[in-house]
């Protein structure tokens, strides 16, 4: 009966602003950071989670996480594989912390979820996706808050949902295999010349890719101009995403957006605040007879806030992140909400490690709940794997291969661990350029 004998949380940041990469009209100079979880049993083995971040605000993550270690240390892995519901409840539900509310709160509990649910897998040897595919639809169902869900999806939906694809789990798990879970790359960062995403694209059509991403949204003459340029050298039949990142208001998004209808657009990502469903729903309305869809999610705090814009209508393309809401029971909700209105999980990757865990939710959702669509795309960036993690994500003919190691796959190098921690690693010392909550962008 393995114990949880330690808990170590450690800020990693990485000074990405030095190039740009990341960049967006809210974000102009962000240090992709990232969480850093660690969970020791008593068997010797470790969970292991991250939580991304932009940099400032890293450290408050940090202190949320460790501040939930005495729920934690000290239990038995047994109980949490017996109800893996159960620690989720205690931390959602604390009667003090509940009053925080979401955002931060959130993210801790989502780290510390996440570092659970790895170390089971490693413990029973499975990778993420295969644990998640291989849980009777009854444990899947019990790990859900269906509280301030069931006016939109009832318990016997969801079992039924799950319980849909018993009998072709094994053929899609066969077949996934085979083709992987097709992906879509965003190379279109704000602060990147035209020539230089052009170049990055070029070199992910070689491997297969045929979907990207720009970011919009500061000057629709300049936006007009780069997508003209984009389209023009890609062709027709590429798909091509934008991204704006919350920066417009309602009115203004449906404006901006009308002027660039005639772009074979497949969808606006966050064309206003990430929690506005109203305003989400109102840009569905005028933009949708044009042919716009709207994605969201990387930043939607919880499964009620998806519950609404999922139901309403008010997003054509539901966007997962791993790390952002309160860990695997939280996202597998979400899922499964999109499944029953018909929403196609596209989930957001990239920063340090989405990318290693969100492919085990497409995995999941590919398999056991919605199957395959041809639009289901997950979120690819190349910058950030190797010499970063120890076992990278496999990306071939532009979809993500299915891992074989146990886990997230979350491993990272102790060289780059050590030369990342903030603020004293290697990276960070005597660097001119400033960090932090001073780090102020022009």
């Amino acid at each position: 009966m393995p114990t949880i004998t330690d808990v170590t949380v450690q800020d990693i940041r990485v000074p990405t602003s030095d190039e740009l990469l990341g960049s967006d009209p809210f974000h102009k100079k962000p240090d992709y950071s990232a969480v850093l979880t660690t969970i020791t049993s008593s068997s010797g083995k470790r969970g292991i989670s991250v939580v991304f971040t932009c940099g400032a605000g890293n450290d408050w993550v940090a202190y949320a996480i460790d501040q939930l270690v005495p729920l934690v240390k000290n239990t038995t892995l047994d109980s949490f594989i017996e109800d893996p519901g159960e620690l989720y409840q205690t931390i959602l539900n604390h009667h003090q912390l509940r009053w925080l509310g979401d955002g931060v709160f959130r993210m801790a509990m989502g780290g510390m979820i996440n570092a659970m649910w790895d170390l089971w897998a490693k413990e029973v040897k499975k990778p993420m996706w295969k644990l998640l595919v291989d849980l009777p639809p009854e444990t899947v169902v019990g790990c859900i808050d269906w509280r301030h869900l069931e006016d939109a999806l009832s318990r016997q939906e969801a079992l039924a949902i799950l319980e849909k694809s018993q009998s072709k789990k094994s053929a899609f798990e066969e077949r996934l295999k085979e083709t992987g879970v097709k992906a879509y790359s965003t190379a279109g960062w704000l602060g990147l010349t035209d020539r230089k995403i052009l170049e990055k694209i070029n070199e992910l059509k070689a491997n297969g890719f045929d979907a990207f991403k720009l970011k919009v949204g500061q000057d629709i003459k300049f936006d007009k101009a780069r997508i003209q340029f984009i389209r023009e050298a890609i062709g027709p039949d590429v798909k091509l995403m934008l991204d704006a990142n919350q920066f417009w208001g309602v009115d203004e998004a449906i404006t901006y957006m009308k002027k660039l209808a005639d772009f074979e657009i497949t969808w606006i990502e966050e064309p206003t605040a990430r929690d506005d469903v109203m305003g989400f729903k109102r840009i569905s309305e005028a933009l949708n007879p044009l042919g716009l869809k709207l994605a969201a999610g990387e930043q939607i705090q919880s499964p009620v806030i998806f519950k609404q814009m999922i139901s309403s209508g008010a997003i054509q393309f539901a966007q997962i992140d791993a790390c952002r809401m309160g860990g695997v029971n939280d996202v597998m909700a979400v899922i499964l909400l999109a499944s029953k209105y018909d929403v196609p999980v596209c989930p957001h990757g990239g920063g340090i490690g989405l990318c290693n865990m969100i492919r085990h939710f497409a995995i999941w959702d590919q398999i056991c709940v919605a199957g395959h669509s041809g639009n289901q795309l997950v979120e690819y960036i190349d910058f950030l794997q190797e010499g970063v993690f120890k076992n990278p994500v496999e990306i071939s003919n532009g979809a993500y291969g299915l891992p074989s190691n146990p886990g997230w796959g979350l491993e990272m190098e102790p060289d780059f661990v050590k030369n990342h921690i903030y603020p004293e690693g290697s990276v960070w010392r005597g660097r001119q350029e400033p960090s932090g909550v001073t780090f102020l962008a022009d």
